[in-house]
């Protein structure tokens, strides 16, 4: 069944009444005709339907993309690059509208969403434009042969995105696969997909039919099915632990490559010397940016001993003057929970916290938000006097929630912040340069950021340690994953060898 992108192709604000799959260029309806309902978590105001996907869907989204590629990989280079700089620049040009989208969407704040999330997508989609033409093979010489080394594009690749950042986090898959030639089939967060849906809408016109495909649905329905999908070639999948190990064992059937991107729990390191309200500022930052729903948030926060007391002075006084509230609003610096089930998991960390012996320095508890107040508000919450051995030191909240802990030397806060099962981003303040080198070599986690926490910058690595998952976005490396090397061995000599002759 055709849909023009939607069920009677109404619009209802931002969003349309109801999305179709996208499929092979077209907007169709699921194969069960079942459909999810979507929220607004701040208000709890209904936003649109999407399909419910399943086996049949993706497996028409799988045969789709498989009939593309065949065409799509052998674009010449600049044709690739194109397309992908058209899709920053339609980015840009609508960068009020996506960003409203992801506010109402996912309930981060407005100012959270224009600042970063739609300016940091569109410079992933450019950051891969650059890099068509730099996907090169080598050459090695030898006496009678000569070795070529093609690198060539997978396939089908499956996108699996989250629901925190859902627009940043399919231009990080979506990007280098196809700038590596292969063909996409994105399975978005069934809570939070519209602004995704609404992007490739936008793109529709530019993108050759069944290069980029998107079915939506839930997990074991539909992302289950496209990762078991004998057509898919690499999965790449950003999300939490329990799943990742489903998707790791549904990949082994047809032994396919992946990319995990996975929880954290990072350290951020105040040393004694250090500028207690830059370093302060960037603890808050990371407590309550997009609502702490953030793998990478520096959430265990260690502090010296010497500075501790003023430290958690000017931590207080900067965690109060956070505006919390209405996330349309500009002014507006932490929204509400992405949904009920992420709002209940964060409150029970708020007990268990009090449980555990920790001490509430800020926060701890649901916020009341007038005019809001069906709204999934959690307070930014400062826990202190915490020890590494608690549970909300080591598992991941993903809330507005940061720990507090102490440290003397040097040796034991590098123990104390490797002690996770987690390896994902760290952060270091201190004006000693050498100092903050050493530990950046100690620590065993994929991003330390030196005197500035979510300091992004453009093709910097992104991926983690241990539990963190393996792979790298963002960046060159991430081609590599998205392509294989084949090796073509040229004979120089003339004649046969003489092996079987009389």
């Amino acid at each position: 069944m055709a849909m023009d992108g939607a069920t009677g192709g109404t619009r209802r604000g931002l969003f349309l009444e109801s999305y179709g799959h996208f499929i092979d260029g077209a907007w169709v309806g699921g194969d069960s005709g079942k459909t999810i309902a979507v929220s607004n978590p701040a208000t709890g105001a209904h936003l649109s339907n999407i399909q419910a996907g399943n086996a049949v869907d993706v497996d028409r989204a799988v045969q789709a993309a498989h009939r593309a590629f065949k065409t799509w990989s052998r674009t010449h280079p600049r044709a690739r690059q194109q397309v992908l700089q058209e899709m920053a620049r339609r980015l840009r040009a609508r960068l009020a509208d996506f960003a409203m989208m992801e506010t109402v969407d996912n309930g981060k704040p407005i100012s959270d969403a224009t600042m970063f999330d739609i300016p940091a997508t569109a410079e992933v989609y450019d950051y891969f434009a650059s890099l068509p033409l730099q996907i090169h093979g080598e050459t090695t010489d030898f006496p009678d042969s000569m070795l070529l080394v093609h690198r060539e594009p997978l396939g089908v690749c499956a996108a699996i995105v989250p629901w925190n950042i859902p627009l940043y986090c399919t231009a990080l898959k979506v990007a280098p696969a196809l700038a590596a030639g292969n063909t996409v089939v994105v399975k978005p967060a069934e809570s939070t997909g519209l602004s995704i849906l609404e992007f490739f809408k936008e793109c529709a016109d530019i993108l050759p039919p069944g290069v980029v495909n998107i079915v939506t649905g839930y997990g074991p329905e539909a992302g289950e099915p496209l990762v078991r999908h004998p057509l898919v070639r690499k999965v790449s999948f950003t999300g939490s632990k329990p799943t990742a190990r489903k998707i790791m064992q549904y990949a082994s059937q047809n032994i396919i490559p992946q990319t995990m991107e996975l929880g954290g729990k990072s350290a951020n390191i105040v040393c004694a010397d250090a500028d207690l309200d830059a370093a302060a500022e960037g603890v808050v930052m990371s407590t309550v940016f997009n609502k702490g729903e953030v793998c990478i948030s520096g959430s265990r926060t260690f502090v010296h001993e010497s500075v501790m007391d003023r430290f958690l002075e000017k931590l207080s006084a900067q965690i109060g003057h956070v505006r919390q509230g209405d996330p349309q609003d500009p002014r507006t610096q932490l929204g509400p929970q992405a949904s009920k089930v992420q709002f209940d998991k964060v409150a029970g960390y708020l007990e268990l916290g009090c449980a555990e012996g920790a001490h509430v320095l800020a926060g701890g508890a649901k916020a009341s938000i007038v005019g809001f107040e069906q709204g999934l508000f959690i307070q930014p919450t400062i826990f202190s006097n915490v020890r590494n051995d608690m549970r909300i030191a080591r598992e991941e909240i993903f809330g507005p929630v940061t720990c507090i802990l102490g440290w003397r030397d040097e040796d034991e806060v590098l123990a104390l912040a490797n002690d996770t099962d987690y390896g994902l981003g760290g952060g270091v303040w201190t004006r000693d340069l050498t100092r903050a080198h050493r530990f950046a070599r100690e620590m065993q986690t994929g991003t330390v950021w030196i005197n500035r926490y979510y300091n992004f910058v453009p093709g910097q690595p992104l991926g983690g340690f241990k539990q963190s998952g393996f792979g790298r976005e963002n960046t060159f490396e991430t081609l590599l994953h998205y392509t294989q090397s084949k090796a073509v061995i040229v004979n120089l000599t003339e004649g046969p060898i003489g092996l079987y002759q009389g």
